[in-house]
């Protein structure tokens, strides 16, 4: 497995373990189908996203990385005001998943939530749905190849 990879993997798995105690849960997926319905919790999709920067470290040769994934966040609601309720906390139970452990279990040397990008979505048995795509920085060392 890549530190890439590891890095991705770890982000899922703090964000599962730490949204799973929310009632009810949202889905938090990875490398899955996304389901035709919107779950009552709400859905939390990881994308791999992709590499913002690589810097060579000299001496003994290897890379600082700038990876940066994408966590997709969708929730729907009977009302305005609930869809926007569980939007809010679904937002800040991300941020404060990774500022909590910003190496992720060791994966990685930092991770930085971004500002969530908005969107209104159109989801089957939804009357309405909320979206946002919020950015994941994730740095991390490689030694020799950057493709490691």
């Amino acid at each position: 497995m890549s530190i890439r990879e590891a890095a991705i993997a770890a982000l899922h798995g703090r964000l599962a373990a730490a949204l799973a105690p929310r009632n009810p849960a949202p889905l938090v997926l990875r490398g899955e189908t996304v389901p035709q319905r919107l779950p009552p919790g709400g859905l939390v999709v990881i994308r791999d996203g992709e590499t913002i920067d690589e810097t060579a470290i000299l001496s003994p040769l290897a890379w600082a990385i700038e990876h940066r994934a994408e966590v997709e966040v969708t929730v729907g609601g009977v009302t305005p005001a609930a869809r926007t309720a569980l939007f809010d906390a679904l937002l800040v139970d991300i941020a404060a998943a990774i500022t909590a452990d910003r190496t992720l279990g060791g994966a990685v040397e930092w991770a930085q939530p971004g500002a969530p990008d908005f969107e209104d979505v159109e989801f089957e048995g939804a009357a309405a749905a909320r979206a946002a795509s919020v950015p994941v920085a994730l740095f991390f060392t490689v030694a020799g190849s950057p493709l490691a």
